[in-house]
């Protein structure tokens, strides 16, 4: 059984996504357009559970599964879409995980949705706060539960990442 742990931020999750980021661009090579360090490790001050979220930009998501056994190599499990239609996902470390891949096609409504969100709350002091709180409590009441954990932040989740997006849209607008 999987424990939900939450850690307060820690600076080395910069370096993990770097490096991890380094050898998905020697697996993907030309098929790689952009990568992005998305998710609570990539924000500044932000406590997360400690789970390296990255996400890959490539030009055609159907040839992702081409390189199943490289990512494979890397201790890697592809998971294929995973309930998120459009998605290639990969995630390292078993029940202990350290990385999860959400891999993208340029355009995916997706990339923006995760983009926004993560730098709402880097933008957003006291929202930020207010989420890794709730992360800490959840994670506390709900030890060995995830699925509850995630439904228990399902609400400020979707409510952040509406206004994500209508911030985005104003800044870069």
């Amino acid at each position: 059984m999987r424990k939900v742990e939450v850690s307060p931020y820690n600076s080395d999750w910069i370096k993990l996504f770097e490096s991890e980021a380094e050898k998905i661009k020697l697996i993907f090579g030309r098929d790689l357009l952009a990568i992005h360090h998305i998710g609570s490790t990539a924000v500044e001050g932000l406590s997360a559970k400690p789970v390296i979220d990255i996400m890959p930009i490539v030009h055609n998501v159907y040839r992702v599964d081409a390189h199943n056994e490289a990512m494979i190599s890397l201790g890697y499990e592809p998971k294929g879409e995973n309930g998120i239609r459009g998605r290639r996902y990969f995630q390292k470390g078993g029940n202990d995980r350290t990385h999860h891949i959400h891999i993208y096609q340029e355009g995916s409504i997706d990339i923006a949705r995760h983009i926004a969100f993560r730098d709402y709350l880097r933008n957003h002091p006291k929202i930020k706060e207010l989420y890794g709180e709730l992360k800490m409590q959840l994670a506390s009441i709900y030890p060995y539960d995830i699925d509850a954990y995630i439904k228990g932040k399902e609400p400020l989740v979707k409510q952040i990442e509406q206004k994500a997006l209508q911030w985005t849209n104003l800044t870069n607008g």
